[in-house]
């Protein structure tokens, strides 16, 4: 993983500066916080890079069940998984 570079900017630079704060996000790759009143607001992030975000949080979380599941013994051997894929396949095709 990377560290995604960040650029913090009040509000109005939103409606001013869109096309300067949509630049940064896709060509210097940076996130962009929006500030209101000095607080953070909102990030704008450019598309692609928020579904590559999006996509890796939900393998860590498909990766944390499955270590869950491991720590709580459930788990079945991998020929079981595959007999019973095959029943279902076989059930399916009836």
């Amino acid at each position: 993983m990377f560290a995604q570079q960040e650029v913090i900017r009040p509000s109005a630079d939103l409606r001013n500066h869109y096309n300067e704060i949509s630049r940064q996000c896709h060509e210097d790759n940076e996130a962009v916080i929006i500030t209101v009143n000095g607080r953070g607001d909102t990030v704008t992030l450019a598309y692609e890079e928020y579904k590559r975000m999006k996509a890796r949080i939900e393998l860590l979380e498909i990766l944390a069940e499955a270590d869950e599941d491991v720590k709580y013994g459930r788990v079945a051997p991998m020929k079981d998984t595959f007999d019973d894929l095959r029943s279902l396949l076989k059930e399916g095709q009836s």
